[in-house]
C-alpha cells in the first residue's frame, strides 16, 4: 500500500498542478493511482480524479474521525499501486495551534512520507534553512523529498540542487520550470472545474508530459511508503432492491460539486441516481426525489434562465411535494433570480428571494449546525451539532415571505448569519455543504425521506 503526501511550504506553491501531473504520469505508466485530497474541496478532486482515472476522495479532520480517515485511505487504496494525498495550504498550517488538523498530522496518521513542493522563485541559498526548518519543526514527519517549482532555468535549478545537496539530506525529486501550460485558469473558488474546461483532457496531457520530463518518477516511487495500514473496513448499508428510489441529480457545467463518498452513500441507501442536465434537458424524468449540488450557476445563468421548460418543471415538481435537496449553487438556482456582474436573469422562483453575487465571500470555511424542529428528514439524527462547510460569494436579498429554517447556525454564516436550510414543502435548500460521514449520514436520511414521501 504505497503512498505519499504532497504538501507545500505555503499556499499557491503549485502543488495541485504538480499532483495532477504526477497522477497522470504514473497512470500513464500503467499504475493504478488512487488520489485523495485533504480538507473540504470539490474542484481539485475533479481534476485529480480525471488525471488518475479513479475518483478522488476527501480526508477531513473536521468532519471525520481518525478511524474513518484511515478506513477511507485503506479501503480505496487496497487495489491501487500507489496513493497520492494532496494536502491543503502549507505542511504545518491548520485551524488549531497544536497542528492537530494540519497536513503534517495527516501524514502522521496515515504514515505517509511527505514530498514538499517548493515555489523556488527568487530563491538560491535560502532554500536550505527553509528545508532544515521544516525538518526540525517536527522530527516525526518524514520529508522524503522536494520538488522545486517555478524554476527560472537550468542554471537556477543547478544552484538549488547544489545548495540542497550540500546543506541537507533531503532528496530533490524534481525541478519544474516555469511553463505557461502548467497554469490552470482560476476563479473565485480556486481552479476552474474540469467539467467546465472543454480542453481538460488535452490540458492534463500537457501537464503530464511536463511533469514526466522534469520529475524523477522512479525516485518518487522509491520513497513511497509501502507499509500496510491498520483500518476498519467501511460498512455498507444493505437495502432491498424493491425499496430503491429514483433520485434525479443535476450534473452539468452549472452543477458539479459532489463528493464521491456521498454518491456512493446515496446508492448504498437505495437510490438510483438519474443524471439530468439543467441547461439542456427540457423535462424532469419520473423520479422520487431531486438533488441539486453546488457549482457555478452564475457562469451559466443565461443558459439556465433560457431553459424555461426545465425551470418550470423544477418549480412545479417542488410545489407538488417532490422531495428535493439543494446545496449552495442549487439554492441559488431555486431562487427567484440571480444577479452577477451587472447581469440579471430569472431562475426557478421556488425560494422567494433574489440571489446576488458579491466581490467578497459571504460565507467561508467550516460550519457547525444544530437542527431545528422544522427539519423535514427523520432520524437517525446526528448526535449534537453537525460539522460541515460553506464557501459562497452570493447572498439572498429581497426576501418577500417569511422563511422556515432547518438549522440554527452555531458557527458560520448560512443564509442570514443565524440560520440555514430553507424548508419549503419537501425541499431542503442550504448554503452548507454536507459530508456523509459517521457523524451524520445525511444521504441515508434523504433517501429514506424520499421513500416515505413516495409511500
Amino acid at each position: 500500500m504505497s503512498r505519499l503526501l504532497i504538501s507545500a511550504a505555503h499556499k499557491s506553491s503549485g502543488k495541485t498542478t504538480i499532483t495532477l501531473g504526477l497522477c497522470a504520469a504514473l497512470a500513464d505508466r500503467g499504475l493504478a493511482v488512487q488520489p485523495f485530497k485533504k480538507g473540504p474541496d470539490y474542484i481539485d478532486p475533479m481534476w485529480l480524479g480525471q488525471a488518475s482515472g479513479r475518483p478522488c476522495h476527501n480526508l477531513d479532520f473536521y468532519c471525520m474521525s481518525h478511524a474513518e480517515i484511515l478506513s477511507t485511505v485503506g479501503q480505496y487504496s487496497a487495489d491501487a499501486d500507489i496513493s497520492l494525498i494532496e494536502g491543503n495550504k502549507g505542511l504545518y498550517d491548520g485551524l488549531d495551534l497544536d497542528g492537530s488538523n494540519s497536513n503534517a498530522a495527516l501524514a502522521k496518521l496515515t504514515q505517509s512520507p511527505v514530498i514538499l513542493v517548493l515555489d523556488a522563485r527568487g530563491m538560491t541559498r535560502g532554500i536550505a534553512p527553509l528545508i532544515l526548518g521544516y525538518q526540525a519543526f517536527d522530527p516525526d514527519i518524514r520529508i522524503a523529498g522536494v520538488i522545486l517549482n517555478q524554476l527560472g532555468g537550468s542554471r537556477h535549478e543547478a544552484k538549488l540542487r547544489s545548495v540542497i545537496e550540500h546543506y541537507t539530506d533531503v532528496r530533490v525529486i524534481g525541478g519544474v520550470h516555469r511553463h505557461p501550460e502548467l497554469e490552470i485558469i482560476e476563479r473565485h473558488l480556486g481552479l476552474i472545474p474540469s467539467n467546465e474546461e472543454d480542453a481538460s483532457t488535452s490540458r492534463i496531457r500537457q501537464i503530464r508530459e511536463i511533469i514526466s520530463g522534469e520529475v524523477d518518477l522512479d525516485a518518487l516511487l522509491t520513497v513511497a511508503d509501502s507499509s500496510p495500514l491498520q483500518y476498519e473496513p467501511i460498512s455498507a448499508v444493505a437495502t432491498a432492491t424493491a425499496d430503491r428510489v429514483r433520485i434525479a441529480i443535476a450534473q452539468d457545467t452549472a452543477f458539479g460539486f459532489y463528493y464521491p463518498d456521498d454518491l456512493i452513500a446515496l446508492e448504498q441507501a437505495g437510490a438510483e441516481l438519474v443524471r439530468i442536465n439543467t441547461l439542456a434537458d427540457t423535462s424532469l424524468p419520473d423520479v422520487d426525489g431531486l438533488f441539486i449540488g453546488g457549482g457555478f450557476p452564475e457562469t451559466q445563468m443565461q443558459a439556465l434562465s433560457a431553459n424555461v421548460a426545465m425551470r418550470e418543471q423544477v418549480r412545479a415538481a417542488i410545489a407538488n411535494g417532490l422531495p428535493a435537496y439543494a446545496e449552495c449553487g442549487g439554492l441559488m438556482y431555486l431562487c427567484r433570480s440571480l444577479r452577477w456582474q451587472g447581469q440579471h436573469y430569472e431562475m426557478t422562483g421556488v425560494i422567494p428571494a433574489d440571489c446576488v453575487m458579491h466581490e467578497r465571500p459571504q460565507g467561508r470555511g467550516y460550519v457547525r449546525l444544530r437542527e431545528t424542529a422544522a427539519m423535514p428528514w427523520a432520524g437517525p439524527r446526528p448526535a449534537g451539532e453537525i460539522a460541515a462547510h460553506e464557501f459562497h460569494y452570493s447572498a439572498l436579498e429581497n426576501i418577500t415571505e417569511p422563511l422556515t429554517f432547518a438549522y440554527d447556525v452555531m458557527r458560520g454564516t448560512g443564509v442570514d448569519g443565524d440560520h440555514d436550510g430553507i424548508v419549503i414543502n419537501n425541499l431542503l435548500a442550504s448554503y452548507t455543504h454536507m459530508r456523509d460521514t459517521r457523524q451524520h449520514h445525511w444521504a441515508r436520511r434523504f433517501v429514506d425521506y424520499a421513500r416515505r414521501c413516495r409511500g
